[in-house]
């Protein structure tokens, strides 16, 4: 028998053209109608909106983990916790973000690989976004000396044997020797290749791009800044339309005003927020571990002792009003850094990125102040806010 899950008094969000009130039918976890449902199926589910806006399922490209669990934790159980924490934060599909440890185990890959379409119980995992090991150790930031090494072709063969055709995004340094060849291959072989934790100048980053990196991991971090006489990379990636980039909106990875420097640039269509969220995503302040070392995670924002940022532990959910308000972009506008520019970029428009009929059943429910009260994927209710009844 069929499962079917009917959404009743939405309003939809999410297509650039403005909000409209629906009533969304998903079957078999994909959306089989969008309109005025008279008379629901009998035996369908029923989640009533109340008015609340509906939108796509989130995509984050770039998060390591979540609810006191990451990718390097190597387990099933560690992928699990991922996964249904980020549908708290209206995320329905991730790549898992993690390194590859030169010498040393990389179980964890052929873990995420195996796990990659799986049910895990929350948000499905969409493949797998490597930072890394190609990448400059004078911008590393939290990556740890062991996962870094100069490109090698002998080395992406390893990492393709491991993740098994489950490796969709390498972040890249392109400035390095042979940079620009394992570019090449990963364009070939159909992965993003994401210019990231560089030294690169303008002139090697216009190389990179013209070689086919199409996509930049964290815009303005773990990259040289922008000078007058020395544009650097930031310079030649705002300027190319043909470029997207990350962003990450938490008003510290990025002062407001070169978010909305850069979103105005870039445009709404060329920018995609990402949490690069750590284990303490989800949870509260405190002590945690990130690959064998300590930080602290205080108000949103994990540290090194030393005072190096390691990414997020806010939600997209939680990003998104931050986006907005430091841009002035509206809601639909931030919603589409996280559904349908992702998707884009993940050459998965065609299902998911937007609530269509025939795309997967992949949405999140949201109150006015954007925090979620429900999270489907692919038909399935598989968070509730305790709001409801």
């Amino acid at each position: 028998m069929a499962s079917k899950l009917l959404i009743r008094n939405c309003t939809l969000l999410g297509d650039r053209r403005g909000s409209t009130q629906a009533e969304i039918l998903i079957v078999d976890g994909i959306i089989a109608h969008i309109g005025t449902v008279d008379e629901p199926p009998a035996d369908a589910e029923v989640l009533d909106a109340d008015g609340r806006a509906v939108a796509p399922g989130f995509i984050d490209v770039h998060i390591q983990g979540a609810g006191g669990a990451d990718v390097l934790d190597g387990t099933e159980e560690a992928l699990e916790k991922i996964a249904r924490t980020c549908v708290r934060f209206g995320t329905t599909g991730f790549l898992a973000t993690t390194v590859y440890r030169t010498g040393g185990d990389n179980s964890h890959l052929r873990l995420a690989a195996l796990n990659t379409g799986r049910d895990l119980g929350g948000a499905a995992l969409l493949g797998i976004h490597l930072e890394g090991p190609f990448i400059s150790p004078d911008m590393k930031g939290m990556i740890q000396p062991d996962s870094l090494c100069l490109p090698s072709s002998q080395v992406l063969e390893t990492i393709r044997e491991l993740t098994r055709g489950s490796l969709k995004m390498m972040t890249i340094a392109p400035e390095l020797p042979g940079a620009l060849e394992i570019v090449r291959q990963l364009v070939k072989r159909g992965v993003i290749a994401s210019l990231g934790h560089c030294a690169a100048s303008y002139e090697e980053t216009r190389a990179a791009i013209a070689a086919g990196v199409s996509h930049v991991t964290h815009l303005f971090n773990a990259m040289p800044s922008m000078h007058h006489r020395k544009p650097g990379p930031v310079a030649a990636i705002l300027t190319d339309s043909r470029i997207t980039a990350q962003v990450i909106a938490d008003g510290v990875h990025l002062h407001p005003a070169v978010l909305k420097m850069a979103f105005n640039l870039l445009g709404e269509k060329r920018c995609l927020m990402v949490t690069d969220g750590v284990q303490a995503l989800g949870l509260g302040d405190g002590t945690y571990s990130y690959n064998g070392v300590e930080y602290e995670s205080r108000s949103g924002t994990p540290r090194y002792a030393d005072g190096t940022l390691i990414g997020t532990s806010l939600g997209l959910s939680e990003l998104i009003p931050r986006l907005m308000l430091f841009t002035r972009c509206s809601r639909a506008q931030a919603v589409a850094t996280v559904t349908e520019n992702p998707a884009r970029l993940l050459g998965i428009y065609h299902r998911k990125g937007s609530i269509a009929e025939g795309k997967d059943g992949d949405v999140v429910i949201l109150e006015n102040d954007c925090s979620v009260f429900a999270t489907v994927v692919a038909g399935t209710v598989v968070y509730r806010s305790a709001t409801q009844s």
